[in-house]
């Protein structure tokens, strides 16, 4: 799967994921610290890359409905600090079926993931 983890995420996150085999790539390879989302969300769009994010900014599922885009896990911790985030993902991303997520939008909690399907 080609990913594109947003700045707000661990940037080792980047070389775990590419150990599973993903094509992962972060905001910042791109020079886009710092944009406007929707800057992001072109980039992310134009080279077919899933997002994950913690920015709420892309929580809305009427904008980002399924099946409009290459999909979009966004991450709400209680308490997202980084050992924790990467934990979370990392443990995402070996137990779910991922490839499954494409074109879909994903919230995933301490305790769940929740996904909504094209």
């Amino acid at each position: 799967m080609r990913i594109k983890l947003d700045e707000n995420l661990p940037v080792v996150l980047t070389g775990v994921l590419r150990s599973y085999g993903h094509d992962a790539d972060t905001v910042a390879d791109e020079r886009l610290v710092g944009q406007p989302d929707e800057t992001i969300w072109q980039a992310a769009q134009r080279s077919e890359r899933f997002l994950i994010t913690q920015d709420l900014d892309f929580s809305d599922i009427r904008t980002f409905a399924p099946g409009t885009h290459y999909g979009v896990l966004l991450v709400r911790l209680a308490k997202p600090g980084r050992r924790a985030l990467l934990e979370r993902v990392r443990s995402l991303f070996e137990r779910e079926d991922v490839e499954a997520w494409r074109g879909c939008f994903l919230v995933a909690t301490d305790r769940k993931l929740r996904i909504r399907r094209p």
